[in-house]
């Protein structure tokens, strides 16, 4: 079983900055890729980022330049840097684990088995 607890959200403003951080509760963390997804009010969650075990970081392209992920397997932590925030990224932001996922299937919500309860993110003009 993996516990996942999110912090870092909050209230910016347009231009600003916030970093996420997720940490998992989880023997061999380093087995384990790990996303951030986000959902806003009435809109579907959608793919943020995501940092492959043993392997690289990808980002959605919504975010790539001004989003990044980042892990410290020696603190079980994933994070995500966001710069340049503007009211689109206003949303509750979700961490993400899973033990198997391929490369096809990163971006996929139902690849992850274990998620987070989320913080939101709000962005103020």
């Amino acid at each position: 079983q993996v516990q996942l607890v999110e912090s870092g959200g909050g209230l910016v403003e347009t231009g600003g900055s916030l970093s996420l951080s997720c940490v998992a509760s989880v023997d061999s963390f380093r087995r384990y890729t790990l996303a951030w997804f986000r959902q806003a009010p009435g809109k579907e969650r959608e793919f943020v980022a995501a940092f492959r075990a043993w392997g690289s970081p990808t980002h959605a392209n919504s975010v790539k330049g001004r989003f990044t992920i980042t892990r410290d397997n020696a603190k079980n932590t994933v994070y995500l840097q966001m710069n340049r925030l503007n009211p689109d990224d206003a949303a509750v932001y979700y961490c993400a684990a899973s033990s198997s996922v391929i490369s096809s299937t990163i971006g996929t919500e139902s690849a992850y088995a274990y998620w987070g309860q989320g913080t939101q993110v709000t962005i103020s003009n």
